[in-house]
């Protein structure tokens, strides 16, 4: 077994937007690389789709359902007794974390030994009356830098659809931070024990600030038209195109080519500094002895059905990339698995821990998805997954199997169900037509929701409005 553990993530990217995976845009040739050497998941999930529940998740090996976290909320204390880091440094391992971690208080270690800290603009915590040294090291370090200052000087909005180039030097954007810091972690390591190091890209997630030849290289791309879904009426009472962040618009057509091309350029600059970052393994001769995970906590709508933002149950939004790379020989490599292994953020905590041969504690909700890796079988694979999120006053509830996805609303008792095998943009809710289908899926949703405090289940039926 390698020893050594690199987790990778991006905040805010889209399950499909590989090149590898057969994105007709955007291009990731050196997350391609990792992939054929190792093995990506087509069916990947983040079950509560927005930043804190996702990397609750994450950290913990838990369904939202025991951490706790159903929606977006800032401000709660991160209180888990077992977290993915704290099982590493109870096993010998230094843990490092660089980037977004999004936990609270900030400057909680979620088990790791040393936290360097970025999670973009973090409005909870941002305050002109406090010093940024309490919460993000990123932008402290930027002030001190010539032509540094505050990231937010461009004036882009941090979840808007406004996008522009970067106007400093690539070496100050915080995506490339993250790497410098990286590499330095790796000069400053302890030699005499293995590492697990965490990654954390603020980006692609809004501001759309990629450096100017990434931005640029999108805005040739061909006219973007967003699919909207037959139901995408249904969730009018959302719109409001007067707004710049708004989760539910429809903006002319020049702001979503650029907001396009801003999301991608962010791709392709992490998609760069990851290489950056692996071929700084090779040159330290760890390479051989590493194994690499790369995901994200979601994903974003990019204006399909009119939804822009993350925290719904559509692909789009729920769908993440999943990429386990090992060293060379302990993976088959260029392994694609399907729809029959449906993966979620919970399961990546066990899978790491047993590629690196390490004890997996008992009590978690994810399972280790290394023997699919393997080319093999999970021993338990999940028959569904049951995702969820609370916006806009009522819960989203969500289960699919890989193969097809049902939806409720829980204030209106709306009920969805799209056939993902024909249909994965999810244009047609088969709803009406597929009664049966219907029926199936909502029985499975009562077993899942039967007793939550919340009231979705009475008499073993659905309770709309609750």
């Amino acid at each position: 077994m390698a020893r050594n553990v690199v987790l990778i993530t991006a905040d805010q990217w889209r399950g499909d937007c590989l090149s590898g995976a057969g994105h007709p845009v955007v291009r990731t040739p050196y997350l391609d690389q990792l992939a054929g050497r190792g093995a990506r998941f087509d069916r990947a999930y983040s079950a509560v789709p927005s930043c804190i529940p996702a990397r609750a998740a994450l950290h913990t090996g838990l369904a939202q359902t025991s951490h706790g976290r159903t929606g977006y909320e800032d401000g709660v204390p991160w209180e888990y007794p077992v977290t993915l880091a704290g099982e590493f440094g109870r096993q010998g391992y230094q843990t490092r974390a660089i980037g977004k971690l999004h936990a609270y208080p900030e400057r909680n270690r979620i088990g790791f030994d040393e936290v360097t800290l970025h999670d973009g603009y973090l409005g909870f915590a941002r305050d002109r009356q406090t010093d940024p040294r309490f919460h993000d090291d990123y932008a402290a370090w930027l002030e001190r830098q010539p032509g540094g200052g505050d990231y937010t000087d461009h004036g882009l909005d941090c979840n808007s659809v406004v996008a522009r180039p970067w106007d400093r030097p690539e070496r100050l954007h915080p995506t490339n931070w993250v790497v410098s810091e990286a590499i330095d972690f790796l000069y400053r390591r302890d030699p005499t024990a293995p590492f697990l190091l965490h990654l954390s890209f603020h980006r692609p997630h809004p501001p759309y600030d990629p450096p100017a030849w990434a931005f640029e290289q999108y805005l040739d791309a061909p006219a973007y038209e967003p699919a909207v879904g037959d139901w995408a009426d249904a969730l009018e009472g959302w719109r409001d195109d007067t707004r710049a962040d708004a989760n539910y618009a429809s903006y002319d057509a020049r702001t979503v080519h650029r907001a396009r091309a801003g999301y991608y350029g962010h791709m392709s600059h992490i998609d760069q500094q990851i290489n950056r970052f692996v071929q700084a393994l090779g040159e330290f001769r760890l390479a051989d002895d590493t194994w690499i995970c790369f995901t994200s906590d979601h994903g974003e709508m990019l204006g399909e059905h009119r939804l822009w933002r993350k925290a719904y149950p559509y692909e789009g939004s729920a769908r993440v990339p999943l990429i386990l790379s090992g060293p060379p020989g302990a993976l088959p490599g260029g392994t694609v698995v399907g729809a029959e292994t449906v993966a979620e953020l919970r399961d990546v905590m066990p899978t790491l821990l047993e590629c690196a041969g390490l004890a997996v504690p008992s009590g978690l909700d994810g399972q280790s998805l290394l023997p699919a890796a393997l080319g093999g079988r999970l021993s338990s694979a999940r028959a569904y997954l049951h995702g969820e999120h609370a916006l806009f006053g009522e819960s989203m509830h969500w289960l699919t199997d890989g193969h097809a996805k049902y939806v409720w609303f829980s204030g209106s008792g709306r009920e969805q169900l799209f056939d993902l095998d024909a249909d994965p943009g999810e244009l047609c809710d088969l709803a009406r037509a597929d009664v049966e289908g219907v029926a199936l899926w909502r029985g499975r949703l009562v077993g899942e929701l039967e007793g939550r405090a919340e009231g979705f289940v009475a008499g073993g039926m659905l309770v709309a409005g609750a």
